[in-house]
């Protein structure tokens, strides 16, 4: 079904469809929106929280995220600049937007955007590199897709208590890899392909 470098191919019917029982067909899933039909399955919206990369604990009552619309797209993102990733949920069929703010303790972390030069404009498939303590973090920056929608095109990490960042490594698309010492948390910044300086992002209205 999925087409994803032609948005005007129709695809034949792939066979009879037994309408009694909710099949359908659209030969062009772009078209989607536009149709009266529903995938909803009435499937409820799950929370986990992932814990030492070994288990995962069910949040879904406690974080009041088992709404009863039928969510098609989560984005991660930091909606409200206070370096906690938050997660917006779209729903199909006309339901609403639903923002879930980050309520838990507030703990260190980076975030980091690219500007590329001989690779694409926003530096996407580069691979960031962390030294934090002990600790090695890599992250590749791709933005994250779902259902008509997209997280936007930056790393965040996540770093505990970390007072700095020990180096942080940047290999670029073209090849070109950049190293940096001694960063400190807390911020959002920009690194730039042609460039061995980096710039401090601040928030609108900051």
């Amino acid at each position: 079904m999925a087409q994803p470098f032609d948005r005007t191919a129709l695809l034949k019917q792939a066979g009879d469809l037994d309408w009694k029982s909710g099949e359908f067909w659209i030969g062009n899933p772009w078209g989607f929106n536009d149709s009266s039909f529903n995938l909803s399955a009435f499937e409820a919206n799950r929370t986990y929280l992932g814990v030492d990369g070994e288990v995962f604990l069910d949040l879904t009552y406690q974080s009041g995220m088992d709404s009863e619309g039928d969510g098609r797209a989560s984005v991660g993102a930091d909606f409200n600049n206070d370096g906690m990733p938050d997660v917006l949920v779209r729903q199909t069929g006309g339901g609403p937007l639903l923002l879930y703010e980050n309520h838990f303790p507030k703990k260190s972390y980076l975030k980091v955007s690219l500007r590329g030069k001989e690779s694409n404009s926003l530096g996407i498939g580069a691979r960031i590199t962390l030294q934090v303590g002990r600790r090695t973090l890599s992250r590749q920056l791709y933005p994250v897709n779902s259902f008509l929608s997209q997280s936007p095109a930056l790393v965040h990490f996540g770093l505990d208590r970390a007072k700095e960042v020990d180096g942080l490594k940047i290999q670029w698309p073209s090849g070109r890899v950049q190293e940096f010492k001694n960063i400190e948390v807390n911020r959002h910044l920009r690194f730039r392909e042609d460039s061995e300086a980096f710039e401090v992002v601040h928030p609108p209205g900051s």
